[in-house]
């Protein structure tokens, strides 16, 4: 799930001006030694608490002009997380977009590389600045390049997460600066590291390339109508950041696909995109990015974590969008036959 607070109502001057497709942001830890805002010990400087952040599954050969990313499926759960919060397994993982990586594992047999974080998103959050942070959570004072304010912290989900998705704090004390920089580097750089490759070798490679960022979002999240009355959100959310992470006839394309497939299919509301869709879509340097939130309801138990009866029709239908997505060059976009 990524939040109806990511609003993705970024200008056009911020798409364009963004330089390189891999995240600007501060040195690593190792360049930081020396600054007097962050203490040093084994801690913050010993091995990263998480070995093998992001896997890569890569076709034999890329055939399709097409990365799926999953930033929020990840289950492994490091010690040093685990041994500071009082919440019970179930609970912290209530902010995981469960199973998401594993709806679209096809993706590598159609021709596509599958980028999934294996950490998990209340460790740290990949689909996130790299420093949203709230100072309330830390005992030390955070540095100046570090975003303190904005919707996201205020809601308790910045980069590192004071709540899981029912509101539950995470922690049972204050962490410190050196915490939160020892995830950014060893399980958020690697992770957009890897997605950054993958879409300049898309790019190379075909001239053009098309990011599908999945996510999942609990059955019980409600949405506003034009009658200004709640409802049950769609079973799928397709989030282009109003419009300016990709071509409308990419958007398109997926609500038909979907729509075909029995599902209400709504955009932009309540989810339009992420940190993700809104720092790699840039359609004018040929890289389109569409988030799309899956309702947990069709394929998983919520309340246990386990497939549902729904899995396998959903996995296939995801086959068939990726493959749909392939189809289409955004280049020549009025050709579309679909």
């Amino acid at each position: 799930m990524d939040e109806v607070l990511d609003s993705g109502r970024e200008t056009a001057d911020s798409l364009q001006n963004l330089g390189s497709f891999v995240p600007s942001f501060p040195p690593t830890q190792s360049d930081r030694r020396e600054s007097s805002n962050t203490p040093v010990d084994g801690r913050a400087f010993g091995s990263p608490a998480f070995d093998g952040p992001v896997t890569v599954e890569r076709p034999p050969r890329q055939t399709l002009a097409v990365v799926v990313s999953s930033p929020h499926s990840g289950q492994r759960y490091p010690q040093d997380l685990l041994s500071c919060t009082d919440l019970d397994t179930l609970t912290l993982r209530s902010s995981e977009d469960t199973f998401v990586d594993q709806l679209f594992a096809s993706a590598p047999e159609l021709g596509a590389p599958l980028v999934k974080a294996e950490f998990p998103r209340v460790y740290v959050d990949a689909n996130r600045e790299p420093f949203e942070l709230d100072p309330a959570m830390f005992d030390d004072a955070l540095p100046d390049y570090v975003t303190t304010q904005n919707a996201r912290i205020a809601a308790g989900l910045g980069t590192i997460a004071r709540v899981v998705s029912n509101s539950a704090p995470v922690y049972r004390g204050k962490l410190r600066f050196a915490d939160a920089l020892q995830r950014i580097d060893g399980c958020w750089r690697p992770f957009h590291a890897a997605l950054a490759d993958a879409i300049e070798e898309t790019l190379d490679r075909f001239g053009y390339c098309i990011l599908l960022d999945a996510h999942s979002m609990p059955s019980n999240v409600l949405t506003l109508g034009a009658d200004g009355r709640a409802y049950p959100v769609a079973d799928v959310v397709l989030g282009d950041c109003h419009g300016g992470s990709c071509s409308t006839q990419l958007v398109q394309r997926c609500e038909r696909v979907m729509a075909r497939q029995g599902y209400r299919v709504h955009r932009n509301t309540p989810y339009a995109g992420g940190f993700v869709t809104r720092h790699y879509g840039r359609p004018e340097s040929g890289v389109h990015a569409l988030q799309i939130e899956l309702k947990r309801g069709l394929y998983m138990n919520e309340r246990r974590f386990q497939h549902s009866a729904g899995f396998a029709r959903v996995a296939a239908d995801m086959r068939r969008l990726v493959a749909a997505l392939g189809s289409f060059d955004p280049r020549r976009p009025w050709g579309d036959a679909d």
